[in-house]
């Protein structure tokens, strides 16, 4: 089917991530939302009994990876990507990690050294963009050692004019996503709404801004912001390092999860 826009579907120009990395890659680095999401990640990979073996699951332009690499340094990182863009802006950042360009929508035979490889793996604001979450999840399992522990982060609360031009199809609720899970054959361990309060306020900034924020994001380097615009994103990265990482009300939703696969 050749997504429609209006029908609930992005037009097929929110699917080119090549585009996307070369558009937004710098904006992107500075987002506090995004600051927030690494420290919860990270946060729950301290918790796994062994981290040797990392693998990211939409891997986008490897600023994940690049904290995964300062945060274990010892660690071996994979990442999974779509986009040549993003291969190769992450290739750049995080000389250190492998990065194999695939589309986890369809059946991967990886190559032999990376088959059951990962001990943990994280898939992060990745599922909100594709039509068929589940189907990514289940062929990412073929990378995945039995017992891997799974960090899943997405979306929650009302999109943004923004969410739309980048393709997300749904947001979801904690629910929503260990049902998912569950689905795609993990074992879930929770499923939370992080980031009540701060984290709900700027969200809500960002849908009020509507379409303008589209139209300065595509027309305007984080370098180009005006000072106030910076003060305001300062802020906001403060204000979340103080914000519940564990609860219901919050709108960045997190869950961890095991393979289950023996």
């Amino acid at each position: 089917m050749t997504p429609r826009e209006g029908a609930g579907i992005p037009p097929a120009a929110a699917d080119n991530w090549d585009a996307h990395w070369l558009t937004y890659g710098s904006s992107a680095a500075f987002n506090p939302a995004q600051a927030f999401r690494r420290d919860l990640i990270l946060r729950l990979i301290g918790q796994a009994p062994d981290a040797s073996r990392l693998l990211d699951i939409g891997s986008g332009q490897g600023d994940l990876a690049l904290a995964l690499r300062g945060r274990l340094p010892r660690a071996q990182i994979l990442g999974l990507e779509l986009s040549e863009a993003g291969i190769r802006i992450a290739s750049a950042k995080v000389p250190g990690a492998r990065f194999l360009q695939c589309d986890l929508l369809q059946s991967v035979n990886p190559p032999s050294e990376f088959h059951r490889w990962a001990n943990v793996a994280v898939c992060s604001e990745v599922l909100e963009h594709v039509d068929d979450p589940v189907a990514l999840l289940r062929n990412s399992r073929v990378f995945l050692a039995p017992g891997c522990r799974v960090v899943v982060t997405v979306p929650g609360g009302p999109m943004s004019a923004f969410d739309r031009h980048i393709g997300h199809r749904r947001h979801y609720s904690p629910h929503a996503l260990r049902d998912l899970l569950q689905e795609a054959g993990f074992r879930p361990d929770f499923a939370a709404g992080a980031g009540f309060p701060f984290f709900n306020l700027y969200r809500l900034a960002v849908i009020l801004r509507g379409a303008r924020l589209v139209e300065r994001a595509q027309a305007q380097s984080v370098d180009r912001l005006a000072p106030s615009e910076k003060l305001i994103l300062r802020t906001f990265q403060r204000l979340l390092r103080w914000t519940s990482a564990k609860g219901e009300w919050g709108w960045q939703i997190v869950a961890s999860a095991h393979e289950n696969a023996g």
